[in-house]
């Protein structure tokens, strides 16, 4: 059995390497994970004994099919547990990322699978990321960040990148939530703000805020 911090690496490595395919420096996983480098090192190589990530010194750290398997996993109890707290609990999508960092180590599968069965097996969570299914299978989403929409185009939001809670609550303050359309009317060309049809209202969105909203 992982410890927690060894499936929040695992989780992390993930997330750095894009889904488990491109190798992960230690410098970046001890930033991510907000600790020194040597001490990030010492758990991959942990972490690369147990057969979980494949290390080389220099080049980086890339998840074993093994390790990208427990990965997911700890990312779908995750955002099954960030479903529930919304929809049955009554959070809001900027309270739930912090509760669910600490259900997502519960080790019980039946509990998961029934927890999955009682929300009706969900796709999404409530920031729009998809949910790995019980064999680990995740649907990739097709999606370009809202900056990258030309002047004139719209789209419809599917999630959004960041789960800082003071961009949530901007967010949901704006409406900006996945389902919404948007459409760009103009954009500046001094700082790429933007000014924005929302959901039938017009918003202003800086460009920090406008690439971390998914469209399609």
């Amino acid at each position: 059995m992982l410890s927690f911090t060894e499936e929040n690496y695992l989780k992390a490595i993930y997330h750095l390497s894009e889904t488990g395919t491109n190798p992960v420096l230690t410098n970046d996983l001890a930033e991510a994970m907000k600790t020194k480098a040597a001490s990030a090192t010492d758990m991959v190589k942990r972490l690369a004994t147990k057969k979980f990530i494949a290390y080389e010194k220099y080049y980086g750290a890339n998840l074993t099919a093994k390790g990208k398997s427990e990965a997911l996993m700890v990312i779908r109890k995750h955002r099954l547990w960030e479903t529930f707290l919304v929809q049955k609990l009554g959070f809001s999508w900027d309270e739930v990322h912090e509760v669910a960092e600490q259900l997502e180590h519960i080790q019980s599968q039946r509990l998961i699978e029934k927890l999955d069965e009682f929300l009706g097996h969900p796709k999404t969570d409530p920031h729009g990321d998809p949910i790995p299914d019980s064999k680990g299978k995740l649907q990739q989403q097709h999606a370009i960040a809202c900056d990258q929409l030309k002047e004139g185009k719209q789209g419809i939001i599917i999630a959004v990148k960041d789960s800082d809670s003071s961009l949530l609550k901007l967010l949901d303050k704006i409406g900006a939530k996945p389902g919404k359309k948007i459409k760009v009317l103009t954009r500046e060309t001094y700082d790429e703000s933007m000014e924005a049809i929302l959901d039938g209202h017009k918003v202003f969105l800086s460009k920090k805020v406008s690439k971390n909203i998914l469209v399609n």
